[in-house]
């Protein structure tokens, strides 16, 4: 189980097959593959070597694919990072892994000086799309076209390919630690659960860096041998415009691409047509939402579960027997899961518990933190975190994360309950529910929605349609209407951001 031999295998079984459709590139297995060694061997004399650890702050983009797979052919360790985070985000990520060197988008050019000054172990900046002439610092050409051989390496199964930073909600990011076996082995399962094959074309337009995209839109269809068309961000027009002109058969996005999918005017139902199923991660899939794209573009949605500790598909929907909206789905080939209570025993089917899971996917630890790790991985068991139920056949749902629960007056309450009831209303573009102190109840429940059209619902008129719908201490005590709701790269909404807002509220 090796991530360039994977690349290595499928570019000798179909050489002249189109790995990637960039803009109006397109680059072969086979020229990949060759990129892939010479970016390796440029790696390899600047002093990258088995066991370095590599930073990598790029967009989606041919670029990243070659220097990803560079990395892990010399038996070094890739360290993706949202090239958007501030200075400070990144910098502590560089120092906590002590790169060895860094591979940067162009617009970082007036860093590099600074990492090579603040970072002791860093020798090399690598930026692509400009250029600086300082010692330390190359051009993504001329590593490239530097030069030499691949040195031989003997990389391992259990060898380190990728650190993989949280996104550190609560703290400081951890960086999970993923061996070749832990990825080889969920994108190999992935890849077969899917049934992907070389007739596929899969969209990439989740950020590579995040490791939902790296699986699933990348590992996973480079063993495969599909084609994998490379966006370098999502727009809903520039993506539909994109899988109508290539014929693209796989969309792999967050709910929140799905949502701006079935709203956008510009987006006709008859333009992803080509599209024979499209999965769903990241964050929970409002079945409001599913239910409208299904029904607008007639495809099918499967929605699965996954986290970066796993590498990170847990579940899916399954594509050869009855899904179930609202779910999660069955574990993958490969990967155990369980649902248990707070001492480990396993809870009653459609009792709500912690969903635990092992398998060859789950990582070897968080870098530095024995006892986080210790706290993470117990008896071979990776805990999630995530609240969940399993049914009689094996389905899995999640119903919130643990850390997110609202306490109200000593009642559980979840905030996807809450937002699946807000998303029913015709108005709603957006929702999320949070929890936050109250003097009375310990905490009470407050949403914040984004809406179709802006004059179109009142705070009031929110919280009466909630009372409908719910129990009295599930219903929001306060609604926030933004314009737009604060989100991460990847689309996922940021909770701990939408309370600093404290305006526009209407209070029960």
């Amino acid at each position: 189980m090796n991530l360039s031999t994977n690349l290595r295998q499928t570019a000798q079984k179909t050489p002249d097959v189109t790995a990637l459709l960039y803009l109006d590139q397109k680059i072969s297995y086979s020229e990949l593959n060759a990129d892939v060694d010479r970016f390796a061997a440029g790696l390899a004399k600047l002093g990258i070597e088995k066991g370095s650890n590599v930073a990598l702050l790029l967009g989606n983009s041919p670029e990243f694919v070659i220097a990803y797979y560079a990395i892990v052919r010399l038996g070094a360790v890739a360290v993706p990072i949202n090239p958007l985070y501030t200075p400070g985000e990144i910098q502590f990520i560089l120092a906590d892994c002590g790169v060895q060197a860094v591979i940067a988008v162009g617009q970082m050019a007036p860093l590099a000086p600074l990492v090579l000054k603040m970072l002791p172990t860093c020798k090399s900046v690598i930026l692509v799309g400009a250029e600086l002439e300082m010692e330390g610092v190359s051009t993504f050409e001329n590593v490239l076209n530097s030069g030499g051989d691949v040195p031989a390496v003997d990389a391992t199964p259990d060898d380190i390919a990728v650190i993989l930073y949280t996104s550190g909600t609560t703290g400081q990011p951890k960086g999970a630690l993923l061996s070749h076996k832990n990825l080889c082995s969920n994108a190999n399962n992935i890849g077969d659960f899917l049934n992907m094959s070389a007739d596929d074309t899969v969209v990439a337009v989740l950020p590579m860096f995040h490791v939902f995209c790296m699986t699933v839109c990348l590992n996973a269809p480079l063993y495969r041998g599909a084609t994998i068309l490379v966006m370098p961000r999502f727009s809903p027009t520039e993506t539909a415009k994109a899988i109508q002109v290539h014929q693209a058969t796989m969309f792999a996005g967050v709910p929140t691409m799905f949502n701006f999918l079935v709203q956008h005017p510009e987006v006709p139902a008859e333009v992803l047509k080509s599209l024979t199923l499209a999965i769903s991660g990241g964050a929970a899939m409002p079945v409001a939402v599913l239910e409208a794209f299904e029904q607008k573009f007639g495809v099918i949605v499967s929605e699965g579960y996954g986290l970066s500790e796993a590498s990170p598909v847990v579940t899916f929907n399954p594509l050869d027997r009855p899904r179930k909206p609202g779910t999660i789905g069955v574990v993958i080939p490969g990967v155990e899961a369980r649902v248990v209570d707070e001492i480990g025993n396993d809870v009653e089917p459609g009792v709500v518990g912690e969903l635990i899971c092992r398998g060859d996917n789950v990582m070897v630890g968080y870098l530095k933190r024995p006892e986080e790790t210790a706290l993470a991985l117990r008896d071979g068991w990776l805990h999630t975190g995530d609240m969940a139920t399993v049914d009689g056949e094996g389905y899995f749902s999640i119903v919130d994360r643990k850390k997110d629960m609202i306490i109200v007056g000593g009642f559980n309450v979840y905030p996807r309950e809450v937002e699946e009831i807000l998303f029913r209303h015709p108005n709603v573009r957006e929702a999320a529910v949070v929890g936050v102190p109250d003097a009375n109840y310990g905490e009470k429940v407050r949403a914040y929605v984004a809406l179709k059209q802006e004059d179109g619902s009142t705070e009031a008129d929110l919280i009466a349609h909630c009372e409908a719908g719910l129990t009295a201490y599930k219903v929001p005590k306060e609604v926030f209407i933004l314009e737009e709701l604060p989100k991460n790269t990847t689309g996922k909404i940021l909770r701990r951001e939408l309370k600093k807002h404290e305006s526009n509220s209407v209070s029960k």
